[in-house]
């Protein structure tokens, strides 16, 4: 469903800052987040929602350019808690 929400993804590697991104769509099996870095296929990290208590394991499914400075990435949700909102 179409949702836009502001969501932080958290590289697996602690001394890499969050990155702060957008929700398109989401559903119970996935997320696409528009972000203005590009991520690698296959990458795993953790999506925290800036509102709600949403947190999940991802993995990079797909990582396309929008535009300058701006990637639409597609990510499976491998195991979630709490809610979006």
């Amino acid at each position: 469903m179409p949702v836009a929400v502001r969501v932080d993804l958290w590289s697996l590697d602690i001394r890499q800052r969050a990155q702060e991104c957008i929700t398109e769509n989401i559903s119970t099996h996935g997320a696409r987040v528009v972000s203005s870095k590009p991520l690698k296929r296959n990458e795993r990290l953790n999506l925290h929602s800036a509102q709600g208590r949403f947190r999940a394991r991802a993995r990079v499914a797909y990582c396309e350019p929008l535009g300058v400075n701006s990637f639409a990435i597609g990510l499976q949700l491998l195991a979630a808690t709490g809610n979006w909102n």
